[in-house]
């Protein structure tokens, strides 16, 4: 196992290479760089003389090649410059934003598995019954719903109407992260639940379920000790893909809520053209996914015998 993922961790340095040097090829190409955009977002009026001294102090007189190495390099050591909008460390603003982010996604993870895993499970065993094309006909809904649109649907029931959460930021304790977390569960919810429902039903049409039906095993038992843990291989991909997605910050989400995490962040760089700050972002997202594969692999490992036995005979 651990020189699968040795094996694993040098496949993905060559990937962050990549994805590191594209975004800062893409960023070295946009129109003006930093000394003309330094100029304008503070307002003042350069010399030429001025800006090439600038340039050289900033190396950007430098070969695009060599620019890169030494952008790495203090990208290794942490060291992701200063933002252009405000002259703060773009890693310690980063890592100021980070908690929210993180607060947000552990709660819609969580929201999303207690409502799709018994919903999806239940559609499987009502199959072709009123609670089945219940659950099936509110999770299309669930999913054909934009994210925008529930956030605003939900600002307006519950905050304006109803007055039970706050409208927008983070500011105000635990109410404050309701709403956010209830718009991106309720499109992931939905979505899952048809996933679950999938691969339940897979499972449940197997000869390892008839034989334990045959042998008078319960229908729980059945269900939740043997059908559930065979379609925690599609449960975790699912919830994989959501992490790192949520993680890198919903932008749309974030922003509407004024929820001040790295979504929104992004969003505001990229507004600003704060480029430090969009390569930070652009790193971390790579970084997350990275992660999140590899973590899924090994998660893979442990739960899929088969994956585990053909490993080791590749070994």
């Amino acid at each position: 196992m651990k020189k699968y993922i040795a094996k694993r961790l040098l496949q993905l340095i060559p990937i962050l290479l990549g994805i590191t040097l594209l975004s800062f090829a893409l960023m070295h190409s946009a129109s003006g760089d930093a000394v003309d955009i330094l100029e304008a977002n503070r307002g003042g009026v350069l010399s030429e003389e001025a800006k090439a001294k600038a340039r050289e102090e900033l190396g950007l007189d430098k070969p695009f090649l060599e620019q890169y190495a030494v952008w790495m390099k203090q990208v290794l050591t942490g060291d992701m410059g200063k933002s252009y909008v405000s002259g703060k460390p773009v890693f310690s603003t980063f890592v100021h934003k980070l908690p929210a982010t993180i607060a947000l996604t552990i709660a819609s993870v969580l929201v999303t598995i207690l409502l799709s895993v018994p919903l999806g499970v239940l559609a499987a065993v009502k199959q072709n019954r009123f609670l089945d094309y219940l659950i099936r006909f509110l999770s299309f809904i669930g999913n054909s719903l934009p994210n925008f649109f529930v956030s605003l649907l939900l600002i307006y029931f519950f905050a304006l109407k109803l007055g039970w959460f706050p409208v927008m930021g983070n500011a105000q304790g635990w109410k404050s992260i309701i709403l956010p977390t209830l718009t991106l569960a309720i499109a992931m919810a939905s979505k899952y639940t048809r996933q679950v429902r999938a691969s339940v039903l897979e499972e449940l049409n197997k000869e390892y379920v008839t034989g334990a039906r045959a042998r008078g095993v319960r229908e729980g038992r059945i269900l939740y000790f043997s059908v559930l843990k065979s379609s925690m291989l599609t449960i975790v991909t699912l919830l994989a893909l959501s992490i790192g997605s949520l993680l890198g910050g919903t932008a749309i989400v974030e922003s509407i809520f004024m929820w001040d995490g790295v979504g929104k962040m992004a969003v505001d760089a990229i507004t600003m053209r704060d480029y430090p700050v969009i390569q930070a972002y652009v790193i971390w997202m790579a970084v997350i996914y990275v992660a999140v594969n590899l973590i899924t692999d090994i998660l893979y490992h442990y739960l899929d015998p088969r994956i585990r036995l053909g490993q080791e005979g590749a070994a």
